[in-house]
């Protein structure tokens, strides 16, 4: 069904692998619009209740394809890799997976650079193998980052960090990230989907209405004043209130 990602189901949980292990689980737009079919799939099905997102092999996502970006500054030409940067994996999805109602995890197993780390922005948490590097390095290569990783950065790391990050295009450590708050956790490589897992089914064991109610007025709060937060909060635990009452009743 899927030509370059991993997708299965257990306990609940759906991981999402990036299966190019022998490029790095280099971005390409086909395995981009896998990635959106797999959360397609993991929203419409109600036995997945977290969703983890990872990579094949050594490394996470080691950025774009340079076929593909070279291949996108083509205009001439009608290749489906000229169309980087017009998939639904970019312009589409960073949106979906903050509305998403089903917590996602990027378990960071290798080096995450460019799209690699910017596409873990929009999950609800980042745990990451030790000695990993991440790096924003768009402006190396001439381009800007997206996935709203201009919005999504500087509220993880503060302005000053995302301006350095992206203006150096440097690379960090797993270790430093988590220092400044781009992941939460740093653990051994080797224990990385053992303590990824074991988040997710400490998620996976809450009510899902819940569990979506509390990221939704989470990610609201953000944006209003306290008042207004209190209020969205009084508003989501009425609807949690009459769903069960609703099903009490049936």
């Amino acid at each position: 069904m899927y030509g370059y990602i991993l997708y299965e189901i257990d306990e609940g949980i759906a991981t999402i692998t990036l299966n190019r292990p022998d490029k790095l689980n280099a971005y390409i737009p086909e395995m981009g619009a896998d990635v959106v079919a797999a959360f397609e799939a993991a929203r419409e099905d109600d036995d997945v209740r977290v969703i983890v997102l990872t990579g094949a092999g050594k490394g996470f996502c080691a950025g774009v394809d340079l076929a593909s970006l070279k291949a996108s500054f083509a205009t001439d030409s009608q290749s489906e890799r000229a169309k980087l940067g017009e998939e639904d994996f970019l312009r589409k999805l960073p949106l979906e997976i903050v509305d998403f109602p089903k917590p996602v995890i990027a378990a960071i197993n290798g080096h995450a650079i460019g799209v690699g780390i910017t596409m873990t922005l929009p999950c609800d948490l980042r745990i990451a193998a030790a000695g990993a590097k991440l790096g924003l390095t768009f402006a190396k290569l001439g381009i800007l980052p997206g996935l709203g990783a201009t919005h999504l950065l500087p509220r993880l790391v503060g302005m000053a960090k995302a301006k350095e990050l992206i203006l150096t295009a440097k690379t960090i450590l797993a270790e430093e990230a988590c220092e400044i708050g781009l992941v939460n956790e740093v653990v051994p490589a080797e224990d990385l989907m053992k303590v990824v897992r074991e988040t997710a089914r400490q998620i996976a064991a809450h009510d899902p209405a819940v569990v979506a109610q509390a990221k939704r007025i989470l990610h609201q709060g953000m944006s209003v004043d306290m008042a207004e937060a209190m209020q969205n909060e009084q508003r989501a635990s009425a609807q949690l209130r009459a769903a069960r009452k609703g099903k009490a009743s049936e």
